[in-house]
């Protein structure tokens, strides 16, 4: 009987790399063409560099890793994770362990349009802009289907609407925004987007007899949210207060909202990065977002709730899984098949997933063992490297630092070279004995 992706879970960050990728393979999330690719160290050759940027020299490489034990709406998946910043990968695997067991993931996708903006800045009349632009709104949406957005027409997207916004300048006078709605599908439409709204300046100022200043897509993509919610059935009631209390932190101080949301992204843009989407413009979004009323907050919040818990997580998250790097760097078209999504909005549900459920880890930890304990306990083997141990000397250098984390709660790389300097003055004390002997 075939293993399936569940079967793989328990004990998977004990398994050697090698293991690992043997584990992937039978459950056919990785093909041998993957293992053989990831074998050769990945991408080497950089003429496909130099199609995506410019002046290049070379490729920096990240870490990827796979988070397990999530399951998002009935579904199992392994999530590839690009990431330099150690214990990310470790929490939310944990995480999602512990959710799995004692609760539930579910997520959606809440509309489907992203947004363009089309500035005139500076108009004679506000009122009639608007009424000569809504007049005209729906040759406008047909005129930019039919000769831009053909393409998302014939896959079922393309112009859906058009209104128009009104923007004091500060000065006593206004400025006019026309902001188009498109449905992208299964991109994430920034080029087609910005395509639509340059084909649109000129029949714009031919209706209004007003200049169009600029056209560009927005990252404030506040028509297309996407929401995962977490609840945990089996919680220690104190465990649970001491989270909802730190989540009311974030909602009401914007200093720790900016961590907060930090911690969040730490699950969202390592999957970003992994499947080559834009992770830039999804942070902008996010936080954009997460100012909405005037006061930057939290993106995500959690309560009580029936002697469990509930941990809810609503931005903009819009990402492609077609065009651009996704569909030509070998590494994220990998990834991408890892996930195993079959759509853009799939893809943006688990991240979204991710996020919350590595931020559910970082509240825990805060209101338990403090942050510094879990992730320091697997920084240790970041320092040893960083005092220049070699392989053999990492495990010993480790597990004294460990010695001393649990003493004084606290080590640095300074530790790390005493430790070392310690291990190899010992060795070299024990091979003068050895050999007067």
């Amino acid at each position: 009987m075939k293993k399936q992706l569940q079967d793989i879970f328990k004990g998977f960050s004990k398994l050697s790399r090698e293991d690992r990728l043997k584990a992937l393979k039978d459950v056919g999330v990785l093909q041998e063409s993957d293992l053989e690719y990831l074998a050769k160290g990945g991408l080497r050759d950089t003429s496909l560099g130099e199609k995506f940027i410019e002046n290049v020299i070379g490729y920096f490489q990240m870490p990827l890793g796979v988070a397990t034990n999530f399951r998002i709406d009935g579904k199992d998946y392994a999530i590839p994770m690009a990431v330099e910043e150690t214990s990310i990968v470790a929490a939310v695997c944990k995480s999602a362990k512990w959710i799995r067991e004692s609760g539930s993931i579910t997520t959606e996708v809440i509309g489907n349009e992203i947004i363009g903006q089309i500035q005139c800045a500076k108009i004679k009349d506000y009122a009639d802009f608007e009424k000569k632009i809504l007049l005209q709104k729906k040759y406008l949406i047909e005129v930019s289907n039919r000769e831009v957005a053909f393409g998302l027409v014939r896959r079922g997207g393309g112009v859906r609407d058009i209104h128009v916004r009104r923007v004091p300048r500060g000065d006593g006078t206004d400025m006019a925004v026309i902001h188009v709605l498109m449905d992208p599908c299964d991109a994430m439409g920034a080029n087609i987007m910005n395509q639509v709204c340059e084909f649109l300046k000129e029949p714009i100022e031919q209706i209004t007899g007003e200049k169009v200043t600029m056209c560009i897509l927005s990252n404030l993509v506040d028509t297309k949210i996407t929401r995962a919610v977490v609840h945990i059935n089996k919680i220690d009631p104190d465990l649970a207060e001491k989270i909802e209390e730190a989540s009311l932190f974030a909602k009401q101080d914007p200093y720790r909202a900016a961590t907060n949301n930090k911690g969040v992204l730490n699950g969202i843009d390592p999957i970003l990065v992994a499947t080559g989407n834009d992770w830039r413009a999804v942070e902008a979004g996010i936080h954009a977002y997460a100012c909405r009323d005037g006061q930057y907050r939290s993106i995500t919040r959690w309560y009580r709730d029936q002697g469990g818990l509930t941990g809810v997580f609503e931005a903009p998250l819009v990402v492609g899984t077609v065009g651009g790097v996704t569909a030509l760097h070998p590494t994220a078209m990998m990834c991408m098949k890892m996930i195993g999504a079959n759509s853009a909005n799939e893809l943006s549900r688990v991240a979204a997933a991710v996020g919350l459920v590595q931020n559910l880890g970082a509240l825990k930890a805060l209101t338990t063992v403090g942050i510094i304990e879990g992730h320091m306990k697997l920084h240790t083997k970041n320092l040893a490297l960083g005092a220049g141990a070699e392989e053999t000397e990492i495990p010993m250098v480790q597990k004294k630092l460990e010695e001393i984390l649990s003493i004084r709660k606290r080590i640095s790389l300074s530790n790390a070279i005493d430790v070392l300097k310690e291990l190899r003055a010992n060795k070299t004390s024990a091979s003068s004995v050895h050999h007067s002997s």
